[in-house]
């Protein structure tokens, strides 16, 4: 068992953070793969083939793919925390990729060899320059394959993000943490554990732990690692497949209450922004602040202000009349 030992500073000043890069590393995880869950089906029959094509013209790409599918030690050129919060941008993040010098991206990956289920050796680290062109890799993935449905996975991540948050004023981190991943869990008052291999327990600095929720939900968690002491665990979204797998309300609830009303009262089946609402539907702002303004006055909806924002979660009068949408 692997623990993370956290002060109370350190625990106080923990929190939670995007990371494309992270979306983006579990995304190759599927597209690399020769299968996928069923709630990534569509997306990944959209991409699939052209990943495939990027691979076959590319030794080093398709080696490095490869390896990372199969190791349980993500190489911690690759596996960096997030610097810029829940703002985090995968140019920022790339840029840090890139820096790494090629005798550390060979140890890191001379690990990842050893601690593989697969056989591997590592002919195709070929030429120089390994970190940049890990970062290139990563690039056209995103841009190719991630990007265009960041917005709605963004919107996913924040809705995870929000439910947490409001465990966490309520009841305190254990509480946050529950769920995140089957391995990972609270022990007594001040260590996470987050693995149950055999390796030496991590300090966590003064500055905190990140938590990063990813959509793509492939591998699992993995840590994040930068001296002297910086830490993120990444792990799957709540909801991920849920909502992946969805088919909306049904037409009786929006004949009643109208379309738009409807999709709002199906979707706060989780808890969510207006914001939220309004980058997973595809709605304008207004317009999602008119549908609940009209659903809290009948008394199907209620919001909580969690720190600068308000969450709202549907009634119980709105789960009896939402029932039968999300049976």
């Amino acid at each position: 068992m692997t623990l993370l030992r956290l002060s109370p500073l350190a625990l106080s000043r923990s929190r939670f953070a995007l990371s494309p890069l992270a979306e983006t590393l579990a995304s190759l995880h599927v597209l690399g793969a020769g299968y996928c869950d069923p709630w990534l089906a569509s997306w990944y029959d959209r991409h699939h083939g052209a990943f495939r094509a990027v691979l076959d013209a590319d030794p080093f790409a398709k080696g490095l793919v490869r390896l990372l599918r199969s190791t349980k030690w993500m190489p911690a050129h690759i596996v960096l925390p997030p610097a810029g919060g829940m703002r985090t941008t995968i140019d920022g993040e790339l840029a840090e990729v890139a820096r790494a010098p090629d005798a550390l991206v060979r140890a890191e990956l001379e690990k990842s060899v050893a601690h593989s289920w697969e056989e591997h050796d590592l002919g195709w680290l070929t030429g120089r320059d390994w970190a940049g062109r890990t970062a290139e890799l990563f690039r056209r993935t995103w841009t190719a394959h991630v990007a265009a449905d960041w917005p709605r996975r963004r919107a996913l991540l924040e809705r995870d993000v929000t439910y947490r948050a409001g465990l966490l004023a309520a009841y305190g981190w254990p509480r946050a943490l529950e769920q995140m991943n089957r391995h990972s869990a609270w022990v007594g008052a001040d260590a996470i554990r987050f693995s149950h291999q055999g390796s030496p327990d991590r300090v966590v600095g003064d500055e905190g732990m990140l938590f990063v929720p990813v959509a793509a939900v492939s591998r699992g968690t993995w840590l994040c690692e930068a001296p002297p002491a910086s830490y993120a665990l990444v792990y799957p979204a709540r909801g991920a497949a849920a909502t992946a797998g969805r088919t909306g309300p049904g037409p009786a609830l929006g004949r009643l209450i109208g379309a738009g009303r409807a999709a709002i009262l199906h979707e706060l089946e989780r808890p969510a922004t207006t914001s939220e609402l309004a980058a997973h539907l595809g709605l304008s702002l207004g317009t999602v602040g008119g549908h609940l303004a009209v659903l809290r006055d009948a008394g199907l909806v209620t919001g909580t202000r969690v720190d600068r924002r308000v969450v709202y979660r549907r009634t119980a009068s709105g789960d009896l009349l939402a029932g039968g949408a999300d049976g």
